[in-house]
């Protein structure tokens, strides 16, 4: 291991032994003041992310005004991490919450600033310290996020960016100083790190790709549907594990809603990045978008239809495209990572569950309808880590993100998030 990199992990693990001790109420206004040095430079760190990864200048600031919100809500949670007295016969008899050590961040580009501190703020207020191992085209924003740390006070090695390639992720994760492992990206990188973490007894968290329905009932408000569902495909040029990819369609409106969709869904015209009118700019990189192009080769050769083609206009550019797909259709099996749609109609409500269900993936799922039986039947029977009703999904500090199946497992968000990395320790003496 590169000198540099084995410093670095020993500096965090120095760290970690004076962070723990450090009160959780500390700890709290530390991260407050870290929040106010992201809100007050918002445009400086979007342009961050705009340069490195296309992100239109709009949603890069929108980015990093979330990141500051969630870190004012940990900020000010309650500390669920206090021992807790348990009744029983005897004098000691009580659970203490204890930080595992050095975590190792492993984080995509798609969202810069938001995947990295999503999970390493609730990792750090519960006492642990973090080494990043961020996307090669994102190093600038790994950077710009330590000194953010440094600069509101925290101490050194409690927050490092390792610029290392994924080659070097094994050697890293099997370093006696590193004591888990959060990885948010794809299913083939997850199962990678989280078998690697397996043999050397570490924990893991995975939080992976996405096929989210997006499921359109018919007596929903069709008009809120079509702009909504729009939204919820193609900001971020697509590349959201939670994008709405699959439109589940009941039948009986399919002719009044798809003319409301398409008309919302060519809205979205690439454009400059850095213009705050844009809504959509082009894909991280160039092989990102040769790899969506495939895979729309793979849909129409399998018998899908062309509702709106996937137009490539430059390197990353596309004007965003929309199939409709049939059961069967091996394209169901992927997850499609840019701006391109799928659309599948449905007889009844049961076969729209049971298209929505039939994926290798369980983030998150949108139904709508203005029924309250027919919503409580997906909340049911929907395989996902989220349902949402009436709106698209989207994240919140105050409520756990997290998959099932194939989109990993683990939580992120919410007060659950500070027990992900502790060790529950049982207290008991006369």
């Amino acid at each position: 291991m590169e000198q540099l990199i084995e410093n670095k992990l020993i500096r965090a693990d120095k760290a970690f032994s004076e962070w723990k001790k450090i009160p959780f109420d500390h700890r709290q206004q530390l991260i407050a003041k870290a929040a106010e040095i992201l809100k007050s430079r918002s445009e400086e760190f979007g342009t961050i992310i705009t340069l490195e990864m296309n992100k239109p200048i709009s949603q890069s600031i929108a980015e990093i005004e979330k990141c500051a919100l969630m870190m004012n809500y940990y900020a000010d949670a309650e500390n669920i991490l206090q021992p807790e007295k348990i009744q029983s016969e005897y004098s000691y008899s009580e659970i203490h919450y204890v930080p595992k050590g050095v975590i190792l961040g492993v984080m995509p580009w798609n969202f810069p600033f938001w995947q990295v501190l999503r999970f390493a703020i609730p990792a750090i207020l519960a006492g642990n310290t973090v080494v990043l191992k961020h996307a090669s085209i994102c190093f600038g924003s790994g950077n710009a996020i330590e000194k953010v740390f440094l600069e509101a006070g925290f101490p050194e090695g409690v927050f490092q960016n390792l610029e290392i390639g994924h080659k070097d992720v094994k050697e890293v994760l099997e370093h006696k100083t590193i004591s888990g492992v959060s990885l948010t990206g794809s299913e083939k990188a997850g199962a990678e790190v989280a078998s690697i973490a397996g043999q050397h007894i570490k924990k893991s968290l995975l939080e992976l790709g996405g096929s989210d329905a997006f499921i359109v009932l018919d007596d929903a408000d069709l008009d809120e549907a079509a702009k909504v569902g729009a939204l919820a495909r193609l900001q971020n040029c697509g590349q959201t594990c939670v994008a709405a990819k699959r439109f589940i369609i009941d039948e009986k409106i399919e002719d009044a809603f798809l003319p409301k969709f398409i008309e919302e869904y060519q809205k979205y015209i690439p454009a400059d990045p850095m213009d705050k009118e844009t809504k959509i700019a082009g894909m991280a990189r160039p092989d990102l978008a040769d790899d969506l192009e495939k895979q729309f080769r793979k849909a129409l050769e399998n018998g899908a239809e062309i509702i709106l083609p996937l137009e490539r206009i430059s390197d990353n550019e596309f004007k965003p495209g929309l199939i409709r797909v049939r059961e069967g259709n091996p394209i169901l099996q992927e997850e499609l990572f840019g701006p391109l749609g799928m659309v599948m109609t449905a007889k009844n409500d049961e076969e729209a569950l049971q298209l929505a269900n039939d994926i290798p993936f369980g983030l998150s799922n949108s139904v709508w309808t203005q029924d309250k039986e027919r919503q409580l039947f997906f909340i049911e029977n929907l395989e996902s880590g989220t349902v949402n009703i009436n709106r698209m999904t989207s994240s919140d500090p105050r409520f756990p993100f997290g998959g099932t199946k194939s989109s990993g497992y683990g939580t992120e968000l919410s007060l659950l998030a500070l027990k992900e990395f502790v060790n529950a320790k049982t207290i008991l003496g006369q």
